[in-house]
């Protein structure tokens, strides 16, 4: 515990990284507790340096709740050419974007299928500043009904509710990279399509690209016959709640201490997870996680990126994206994935944590289980091609 007792200083000290300290991310805009007409103030000051960003925005926080909201929910799409750079590289689940006009031409089509989703912004966890850009992750509930033909086929008239981190840097009012997860599955199975016929689809567009799933051999969790290392790289991290966050998620996700999600775990904690499952107490975490590994035995996790901000409703909110890689070999996620299929699976996932008093009292965990799916069905279209033509 005394690692844990060292990170809750940072409940009151520095919990925004090198680049601004706590006076001045509590005078940025935070999320929770404010309503949406807070969020896009008229006549306020800028409150950060903001240089080249539009005239409009006051700080980070207000840039990408206020341009979100124009692009997705006022139809401003062209806003895009003023806040993306001409070849962003934008990350999505099941596929990559290489160009502002992907991006445009992706974001019309989503609006076509869901013309009433709304994006409510739940919470932005940032860091940076103007001279070095800014990195923010941005948590996203959005609600909808299916009422138009589109990507996901003839409407249905059923309502939705589905979560979506999506991570920018952003430098000078442009988004140069940016990762998205978003639980599309969750939407699939409250729209009551079939997620295996829609995989499927997803994955014959890359198959008939001459895009095959590749199984490359050993994962980086394991190097021959060694045990995982037993500690992580803590280079990402600015501070001691995130050098923290990163070692207990390293005991936990590559060396198997699921038992230490007790000492890091309110016993009251809220898990907020994928399919829009809210789940209360260290058990249901601890299942959860379980459940995932379950699918994969032998995945390797690889944290990204990781910053965090002090919280207005007290201690501090840390944001990690991570990547898992392993082979679909178990049965923990069996109603969306099916029995194991031995395919190679890449996950792309991002976690929003509340600490209070150092302990975990909120978890948001992201991960879309129709990506994993995707793969699994494309690796097995590469095998049928090579049955046939042998």
């Amino acid at each position: 515990m005394a690692r844990l007792e060292q990170a809750r200083s940072d409940d009151e000290g520095d919990a925004c990284g090198d680049d601004a300290g706590p006076v001045a991310a509590r005078s940025v805009l935070q999320v929770e507790r404010r309503d949406f007409v807070d969020l896009v103030p008229e006549n306020r000051p800028r409150v950060q340096p903001m240089r080249g960003f539009d005239p409009i925005y006051t700080d980070i926080v207000d840039y990408i709740v206020r341009c979100t909201h124009l692009i997705w929910d006022e139809r401003d799409v062209g806003l895009i050419y003023t806040h993306y750079t001409h070849n962003p590289y934008v990350y999505l689940t099941t596929k990559t974007l290489y160009t502002r006009e992907e991006v445009v031409h992706d974001t019309i089509q989503r609006l076509v299928s869901l013309p009433e989703r709304r994006g409510m912004a739940t919470q932005v966890i940032w860091s940076g500043n103007e001279d070095d850009g800014f990195y923010t992750s941005h948590l996203v509930t959005g609600t909808g009904r299916h009422t138009q033909a589109g990507h996901y086929g003839a409407p249905t008239g059923r309502t939705f509710t589905s979560r979506t981190i999506a991570d920018c840097m952003v430098y000078e009012n442009r988004i140069y990279r940016e990762w998205i997860v978003a639980d599309t599955m969750a939407i699939l199975r409250q729209l009551g399509l079939d997620p295996h016929a829609f995989a499927e689809g997803l994955a014959r567009g890359h198959f008939e690209k001459g895009m095959l799933a590749l199984d490359i051999g050993e994962n980086r969790r394991l190097i021959g016959q060694y045990p995982p290392e037993a500690e992580p790289d803590l280079e990402i991290a600015h501070n001691d709640i995130e050098r923290e966050t990163l070692r207990w998620m390293h005991e936990v996700f590559n060396r198997r201490m699921f038992g230490r999600i007790k000492d890091v775990y309110a016993p009251t904690v809220m898990f907020h997870g994928p399919l829009m499952v809210e789940l209360y107490g260290i058990a249901s975490v601890m299942q959860q996680t379980i459940g995932l590994f379950g699918s994969f035995p032998d995945a390797a996790f690889l944290p990204q990126h990781i910053c965090s901000v002090p919280c207005e409703e007290g201690g501090t909110k840390v944001a990690v994206r991570w990547i898992m890689e392993g082979h679909h070999l178990g049965y923990g996620l069996l109603q969306s994935l099916g029995a194991p299929t031995g395919k190679r699976v890449q996950v792309m996932g991002m976690s929003h944590f509340h600490y209070r008093s150092g302990r975990i009292v909120d978890e948001w965990r992201v991960y879309d289980e129709l990506s994993m799916l995707m793969q699994v069905k494309l690796a097995q279209m590469a095998d049928k091609r090579g049955a046939d033509e042998v």
